[in-house]
Formats: C-alpha cells, structure tokens, sequence
C-alpha cells in the first residue's frame, strides 16, 4: 500500500506538486513564529522594513536544510578528486552539471563541456560545444580525459528533448569507449541496482551491465553512493545489483591491444 501511495504521488506530481502542499501545510504553524520574529527585529532595530520585502524562509532552521550530502554532492567530489590527481591538462565532460562539476573542475584544468542543448556561460577555462553523445564530434581514441556524471540513464527516454531510443544509453556508453584514447581516463556517474527503466525520468543498471558493455575497457575503479545515500569506497558490483536506487562511480581506462602487450 504504502509503495502504491508512492507511485500515486509521483504520477501526479508534475501538475499536482502533493510534496509542496504537504510542506506548505507544515508551515501554517512555523508562520507565527515568523511573524514575532519580524515585529521583534523590527522593535530592535532603526531600520525601515517594509512589507512589501518580507521574504519568509520557513525551513532552514534544521540540519536538513543543508545542502551537502547525496549522489550528486559525493559523486562531483569523487570526479574532481579523480581529475585533479591525474593533473591532465584538458579534460573533456559530456552533459554532466554545470554549477557542479564542470565548472569547478574548471578552476585547475582547461575543460571541454559537450551537450546537445547548447549553452555558454563565459567561464574561464571552459569552453562549452554543441554536441551528440550518440555522435561526438571527436575522432576515435582521440581524447585522454572524459567524464560524463549522472546522464547516461537519461539518453534514449526523450526526458530532455533528445530522440526516444530505448537503447540509448547503450549507445551512448560505446560512444564514449569509441573516443576514448590509449591509457584515457573515463569517470562516469550512473545510477545502479535492481535493473530496469522508469520512464521518462532515468534508468537504473546492473553495475555489471556497465563493465560489460566497455569492453574495451579495464576498471581501474568501482565506488558507490547506496540507497542511504553513503559513500562507499572501492566496493564490489554484486554488492548493488539488488539495490533500489544507489549510484555507481566507475573509472575506465583504455586497454592496450595484444601487441602493445606483447
């Protein structure tokens, strides 16, 4: 009952934001608190306050309402950490976070920001391209350093304007192997656990479903954030293939073929 209540919710929330109403509902009862706190300051102080620049904020009086911690949070900390000690002079993103990731990987190397929906931000040593990732415009095994955070499930499910393609991210993961260069570096960011498609907001892999379909690829690398939303590190996949909603944080490296073995 209560996972079909979920479900419910979730169906209705784009036009009927039920989550919202229950956090508006909660706060008929923080709103006097607001309010003595507003003619107090004003008894206190010489200051003009006007009503027309009241600005209540009625939830920030808590730990919750810090905005550290989950997937996105510890999965741009682990990337950049990743990027940083490479100490590579260029890196290359694919649609991961602009006020997250790539723009502050940005701050100690020249970054390339690849997305079909173009945009341009002025940030200094960035510089933005428009591009597919079912057709990058690079040629074959030609970038040392790429990253692409939290986007491969989406690809294929036409959430963000792309093509439905229900192998999509498949597509996009060999994509990304295709122009990957000798001994470059890949850092992705994928949602892991029991696999399956809730569309149209993402997918959720086997982890091994990943290093199966990069086989061209050498894990170097395999941590999680788990559905407790914890960072795990260097963890084994069959640890997730049963979870409900964890990310996985891989990092590739190109194989070298049997004669540079040899």
């Amino acid at each position: 009952m209560k996972n079909k209540l979920k479900t419910i919710l979730r169906l209705l929330n784009p036009v009927i934001n039920m989550f919202n109403l229950i956090k508006g509902f909660k706060n008929l009862f923080r709103y006097p608190s607001f309010m003595i706190g507003y003619f107090k300051y004003k008894s206190m102080s010489n200051e003009i306050v006007e009503y027309k620049d009241l600005w209540p904020e009625l939830n920030d009086k808590t730990s919750a309402s810090q905005t550290g911690g989950g997937q996105y949070f510890y999965q741009d900390n682990w990337a950049l950490k990743k990027v940083y000690q490479s100490q590579v002079k260029e890196h290359f993103d694919v649609g991961s976070r602009i006020d997250g990731f790539t723009s502050q990987c940005s701050i100690f190397t020249k970054v390339n920001f690849i997305d079909f929906r173009y945009v341009e931000y002025h940030i200094e040593n960035m510089k933005c391209i428009e591009g597919d990732i079912l057709n990058l415009p690079f040629e074959d095994n030609s970038i040392n350093s790429l990253s692409c955070l939290h986007v491969i499930e989406h690809i294929g499910l036409g959430r963000y304007g792309d093509p439905i393609n229900p192998n999509g991210s498949i597509e996009a993961l060999k994509e990304l192997q295709r122009v990957l260069a000798k001994d470059g570096d890949l850092y992705l960011g994928i949602p892991i656990g029991k696999e399956r498609v809730m569309y149209h907001a993402h997918r959720i892999f086997n982890p091994n479903t990943i290093v199966k379909e990069l086989d061209d690829l050498v894990l170097i690398e395999f941590c999680a954030v788990d559905d407790k939303g914890i960072f795990v590190e260097k963890v084994n996949l069959d640890d997730f293939y049963e979870a409900f909603y964890s990310l996985g944080l891989f990092h590739f490296r190109r194989k070298q073929n049997d004669k540079e073995n040899n």
